[in-house]
This record gives structure tokens, sequence and C-alpha cells, in this order.
């Protein structure tokens, strides 16, 4: 993770802005399709406590982990649209119609003038994220409720050192870092960031592991 941010940094600070956009940071590049395999790695790994909790006939929890594996598993294929570029179908009607990209994706669907990647995808789905990253770890020791909930819910906790990852990554890429198609670094930090709370959560205690 330090390493994707801090060669998005050097990129940016040696001007190189046009070198980012077409070769580290260049649709179906390595940053992108990093970011799909970290998000099916942490997929598989929900799909492994998916297993573990049923194995042990909690199928409760078994229920709540599988939900976030497909999510998980819907942002990968919509990173990569599906595999349209891979395997080379031709896109729908509907999405050539709807879709900003002409891809097999619902990120790019514009309704009206509005386009999810933007609203829904963007700013909304951003502001989530980070509650869970970096507010979360600080509220889950202070506020029984919340702790019960998490819990309950069987949601990963992150711990403090991810909070910190999460906010330091937010700022520089915000505030430091400018170059083209920036955010597709962003998006690779956050699925390695979610492989690691995955395979050791803050309430590992729900997961059956230690700490």
């Amino acid at each position: 993770m330090n390493a994707t941010l801090l060669f998005t940094l050097a990129y940016s600070i040696l001007g190189m802005r046009t070198q980012f956009e077409l070769g580290f940071g260049i649709e179906d590049g390595p940053i992108e399709y990093g970011t799909a395999i970290g998000l099916i790695l942490a997929c598989l790994i929900l799909v492994w406590h998916t297993v573990s909790m049923a194995r042990f006939g909690r199928y409760g929890s078994a229920a709540f982990l599988a939900l976030y594996a497909l999510a998980f598993l819907f942002g990968a294929g919509e990173e990569i649209s599906w595999g349209q570029r891979i395997f080379g179908w031709q896109t729908t009607e509907f999405f050539m119609e709807h879709n900003r990209q002409l891809e097999t994706n619902i990120h790019n669907i514009a309704v009206g003038e509005s386009q999810l990647a933007k609203t829904l995808f963007g700013s909304i789905l951003t502001t989530v994220i980070l509650l869970y990253l970096v507010v979360l770890p600080l509220v889950y020791p202070r506020v029984t409720l919340i702790a019960r909930l998490t819990d309950a819910i069987m949601l990963p906790l992150p711990q403090m050192r991810h909070a910190v990852m999460a906010l330091g990554a937010s700022i520089l890429i915000a505030t430091v870092i400018d170059v083209p198609r920036k955010w597709e670094s962003y998006e690779f930090i956050f699925s390695l960031i979610m492989m690691s709370i995955f395979l050791a959560p803050g309430n590992a205690h729900r997961f059956g592991t230690s700490r």
C-alpha cells in the first residue's frame, strides 16, 4: 500500500502527469487490474469466514458475511466491466444507450444529467467508507450499542492502523497528489486495506480467530 502511494506521489512531484495517465494508471493497466484482484481476494477471505461460521452452525453470521462477499464480488466485476474488455464481448443496447463509457457496468450509467459514479458510487460511497474505516474504530470501544451492532451483523472491525492508513491516503490523494486518474490508486489502496481488515479484524473474537 505504501509503495503504491509513494509511487503515485513520485509521479506527481516529478510532474509526470501524462506518463502516469498513460502508464501506471491507464485504463486496463496495472492499478485497475490490481484493484480488481484485491477485491476478489477480499471476497474470497469473506467466503472463507462464511464457510467457517456455517461449519460452527452460526448461520446468521454466515449470511451477513455472504452478503459482504457478494458486495466485493460486485465491486471487482464493476472494476473490469465484468470482463468485457478481457473477453471482447459487445456492449448491449441498454448499456450503449445509458452508459457514458459504453461499457457493461452499473457505476457509469447516467440518469439524466447525473452519473452514478459521481453520486452513489462517488461522494456517498466515499463518505460511508471513511466512516467505516476511520470513525468506527474510534467509537467501537467507547459506545456499547455500536459495538454490539457491529458484532451482531458480523462487520469486520478496522484496527487503528487501518484508520491511520486510510486517513493518510485520503489526505494525500485529495490534497497533495496531482495526476490524472489518481483515484485509481486510491481504489487499489482501499482494496489492500480491506484485505488486511478481513484477515485480522479488530473484533477477531467474533470470527473465531486471534488478534
